[in-house]
């Protein structure tokens, strides 16, 4: 459910949402969500000084209801 609702909240974010790709990982603690856009909309989904990636991050957070999340942002061309 997590990586469903934040890939529709990315989506209305950026120019190109058909790149768009979120993917889970299983950590000890957690969850890592590895959002990958468009390397045009990247600054667009970091935001002015983080606030928009901190914004999905808090939302996601809450969506979790407390279990432990990490909303991970890079571009479709990073290798990791």
């Amino acid at each position: 459910m997590l990586e469903e609702a934040l890939e529709h909240l990315v989506r209305g974010i950026v120019e190109h949402p058909d790149d768009v790709h979120v993917r889970s990982r299983r950590l000890r603690k957690g969850k890592v969500l590895e959002v990958r856009v468009h390397p045009d909309d990247l600054g667009k989904v970091i935001g002015r000084n983080g606030r928009t990636a901190k914004s999905l991050r808090t939302v996601i957070g809450s969506l979790a209801g407390g279990r432990y999340v990490r909303v991970d942002l890079l571009d479709l061309n990073e290798v990791r």
